[in-house]
């Protein structure tokens, strides 16, 4: 005889397994009424559902930022849509993550799938929480900061997680910290400073300016005097201590530091998404295929 099914049931088990509600009906259903068995079940078609969602691209989301003591990690977690980006459940799941990260401090993406997470780990939650919501979730990426003492961290998010930011200052100046953190998010310099930019990339550039300025016909002699102003105007656009400090431009970056008596040792910004190549989507052509 089918043992009956009850609301207390099916409420306790989707609390427990955040699955839907006809999902948990058929689930106790398969087995009998008993909830370990029905756990189970929900949670192998999860890794079914999810492995069916694994080819789709995910190039939403949120990014994360956590800091304690001398320890900061900033995490990328992807969804499809923008609309997950708000869903309580993947907002948690984010809050989880980032934090069991910067507890087990793992080497690479590899091992940051297999940190514990809840009864599992974090590669088990994010199967679980792609069946849940139905759409592919996908840790893309983590970066872990380490200061010093006599360091300070600053941090910024914008847009609930669009953008972050995390510095490191020289001092204990954790205002002006919080300052440049900002700017980084608003302005995306590249490097930290001109002796970080790759030789091939000076390399490079300074040839791109040496030839736009033969091309104006310059006279030869003042053409590296030209190509020298030009440079140092590139330098400034991605090089984070020369530009132009977003809350005065009328200083530089390494001005400003200068003038609170610090100096920036280093940064990361994230922007969800990218270097994802998104999906297109053709509606008219998803309709007439529907269609046929």
């Amino acid at each position: 005889m089918m043992a009956k099914i009850t609301a207390a049931q099916v409420k306790e088990l989707r609390e427990r397994t955040g699955a839907g509600m006809m999902d948990v009906k058929k689930a106790l259903v398969k087995a009998d009424g008993d909830m370990d068995k029905a756990t189970d079940i929900l949670r192998e078609s999860g890794a079914a559902k999810a492995a069916k969602k694994s080819g789709r691209i995910a190039a939403e989301g949120l990014a994360a930022f956590d800091v304690e003591g001398n320890n900061a990690v900033l995490v990328e977690i992807n969804s499809e849509t923008d609309f997950v980006s708000s869903n309580d459940k993947f907002v948690k799941f984010v809050d989880d993550v980032t934090k069991a990260i910067l507890a087990a401090k793992p080497a690479d993406l590899e091992a940051a799938m297999n940190v514990p997470l809840g009864e599992g780990t974090i590669a088990s939650a994010e199967t679980e929480l792609t069946a849940v919501i139905g759409e592919k979730i996908t840790l893309r990426r983590f970066t872990i900061l380490t200061k010093k003492d006599n360091e300070v961290f600053g941090a910024y998010k914008h847009n609930n997680g669009a953008i972050i930011a995390v510095t490191i200052l020289d001092g204990d100046n954790a205002e002006a910290a919080k300052n440049i953190a900002m700017h980084v998010a608003a302005i995306n310099p590249e490097y930290l400073d001109k002796s970080q930019v790759p030789a091939e990339v000076l390399e490079h550039q300074t040839d791109v300016f040496t030839k736009e300025t033969e091309k104006e016909g310059k006279p030869s002699k003042i053409i590296p005097k030209i190509v020298e102003g030009r440079m140092n105007k590139y330098l400034a656009e991605i090089c984070l201590v020369d530009q132009p400090y977003v809350k005065d431009s009328d200083m530089t970056v390494a001005e400003y530091v200068k003038s609170v008596k610090s100096e920036v040792k280093n940064f990361v910004r994230y922007e969800v998404g990218e270097g994802i190549e998104k999906k297109q989507e053709d509606f008219a052509a998803e309709v007439r295929e529907q269609m046929r």
